[in-house]
């Protein structure tokens, strides 16, 4: 029995409850859910229905209680209902009905831990959107990996979701890039306000070797062309190092094409029905004070020149008419700021930004070895990047550092304990139970242990303290999906992995699976294989819901 159906039982008893003494329906929720006790002595689960339901009736919690706990115990696979305080339900299920749950795993697969919580739902995610000047720094990979995470769980609990990166081919810093490149290329230093790094000059050289004449040009038209071509070469490398980390966007948008397309003056049009725009001194505000903005915005400049801010308007409407309902914008640890502009902008359109606009923040992240920061990246010059990352720890370990943690949390990655083959490297602990399970599967079917049937199945035998422990670990699973989803919080599930992972090994050292030597084969042995073979299912679902690999073999 999954907490789902145990909950559906719960609320069947108390549907016949209020059949019986002629309660209103109508007060009955349409879901209710189970929860497991801080004390496992108190039971397997535990429900506050009668506490919710008590005072929309005019029954005391505790009576109310009392004729759920009655009816409940009734239904298949419970084996006691207590109350408890106030009018807590306890309950306690049989273990055949516990067990069950291995098999229920098992034939579920992939499918285990998805949900429906969030359908309904179109949600635009957007994450990353590094400029194309430089390769992904470590800041933008830590949202590589928490926005894929995201967008994975939020497809999980039934959600429609759009990925995209918002590629910012305009504006000073994009001049700022094509004056370095120009310089490196005459064999001048780069510009005080420049980039620097030994990628600058791959990158002008690259340039070079396709436009053979480009030094042959005025300055302005060489410009021109190592902006064009050093934004597309810079771009190539970003959606390719993003790719090779496990990172693919559905829509790669082009802030240029809101200039072009027009889109901008359409953003501005609309925002003059809504009645809040006026103009002061030659140039075009936007009055988002009215909506909690601490000052009004500039959306085009007294010289004609359109502002970030004013595309960020038109981009904001584009994905709404787009057809999205809830916008969610994944910025650096530097945008606090923007939130309250943001919000504003969003309901200057005549929105609800509670209802259509989501910011989420994330915090540094710093890479260190031996208590101190590693040394800059001698390719980008100024930053560790993605590459750096990689390449002292790995893609997986990079994943799963990156996504373990709450976003707004600031972290240091330590490339000592993320490389080391020992339990207190996280990952390592997580993906070791993914191949010890695959191993037992293995030697099982060595020995000629299988499965066997569904329905020669005998879940009642796993009744060991540890089983059940992690029978009850196992049963969390869809229900952390669903909170992680809903807040946005990826780092439950990789918690949640490493809990798993310790219950998974307590049952090991304590439950022999695979028969020793020329013991026969027992229903026992078979039920515990089920039991291993969920726990590999739940390890490897949550692992790709990380975009982290469950190895058969370490």
């Amino acid at each position: 029995m999954t907490p789902a159906e145990l909950a559906d039982a719960v609320l069947s008893a108390a549907h016949a409850v209020f059949v019986d003494r002629g309660l209103d329906r109508a007060a009955l929720p349409e879901r209710t859910a189970v929860e497991r006790p801080r004390n496992p002595e108190h039971g397997d689960y535990a429900s506050t229905l009668a506490l919710q339901l008590s005072k929309k009736v005019g029954v005391p919690p505790r009576e109310l209680a009392a004729e759920l706990a009655e009816q409940l115990g009734r239904a298949a696979g419970v084996k006691s209902v207590e109350i408890a305080g106030p009018g807590f339900l306890n309950i306690r299920l049989d273990a055949a009905a516990a067990g069950q749950l291995a098999r229920a795993i098992v034939e579920a697969g992939p499918a285990y831990g998805r949900g429906d919580a969030l359908a309904g739902q179109r949600l635009n995610l957007e994450f990353v959107s590094a400029n194309p000047t430089g390769p992904v720094h470590i800041g933008g990979v830590r949202w590589a990996a928490v926005g894929d995470a995201l967008s994975r769980l939020l497809r999980a609990t039934g959600a429609e979701v759009g990925t995209e990166y918002y590629f910012n081919d305009a504006g000073s810093q994009i001049d700022r890039f094509a004056r370095s490149l120009l310089a490196v290329a005459k064999g001048e230093p780069a510009p005080e306000d420049g980039y620097g790094g030994a990628y600058i000059a791959e990158i002008a050289n690259e340039v070079r070797a396709r436009r053979p004449d480009v030094l042959e040009l005025d300055d302005g038209a060489a410009r021109e062309v190592f902006r064009v071509e050093g934004v597309q070469l810079m771009f190539v490398e970003i959606k390719s190092s993003l790719r090779e980390f496990g990172v693919e966007f559905d829509t790669y948008f082009n802030e240029k094409d809101l200039h072009d397309r027009g889109e901008l003056d359409q953003a501005l049009a609309r925002l003059r029905e809504q009645g809040h725009v006026f103009e002061t001194d030659g140039a075009v505000w936007l009055r988002t004070t009215d909506f909690g903005d601490d000052k009004d915005r500039v959306l085009r400049k007294s010289n004609g020149e359109w502002t970030y801010f004013a595309a960020d308007c038109a981009y904001y409407l584009d994905k709404r008419e787009r057809g999205f309902d809830r916008v969610v914008i994944m910025l650096g640890a530097d945008h606090h700021g923007y939130i309250g502009r943001m919000r504003a902008m969003a309901a200057c359109f005549g929105d609800d930004p509670d209802t259509t606009l989501e910011i989420l923040i994330g915090q540094l992240v710093n890479l260190v070895r031996d208590g101190a920061p590693v040394r800059m990246s001698k390719r980008a010059g100024t930053v560790v990047n993605l590459e750096d990352l990689v390449d002292a720890i790995g893609i997986d370990a990079s994943r799963y550092a990156l996504a373990r943690y709450s976003s707004d949390s600031p972290i240091d990655i330590d490339v000592e304990l993320w490389t080391r083959a020992t339990r207190d490297n996280p990952v390592y602990y997580v993906q070791y139970v993914a191949a010890r399970t695959a191993s037992v599967g293995r030697h099982a079917a060595e020995v000629g242990l299988t499965r066997g049937d569904a329905d020669a199945f005998r879940p009642e035998l796993l009744a060991h303290e540890k089983e059940n422990e992690l029978l009850k670990a196992l049963a969390e699973f869809p229900a952390v999906v669903a909170s992680a989803a809903e807040l946005r919080e990826p780092h439950r599930v990789a918690r949640y992995l490493e809990g798993l992972a310790g219950a998974y090994h307590r049952f090991y050292d304590n439950c022999r699976i695979l028969p020793r030597g020329d013991e026969e084969i027992t229903d026992l042995h078979r039920a515990r294989l089920w039991l291993n073979d969920a726990t590999r299912t739940v390890i490897a679902n949550g692992l790709r819901l990380l975009g982290v690999s469950a190895p058969e073999r370490m």
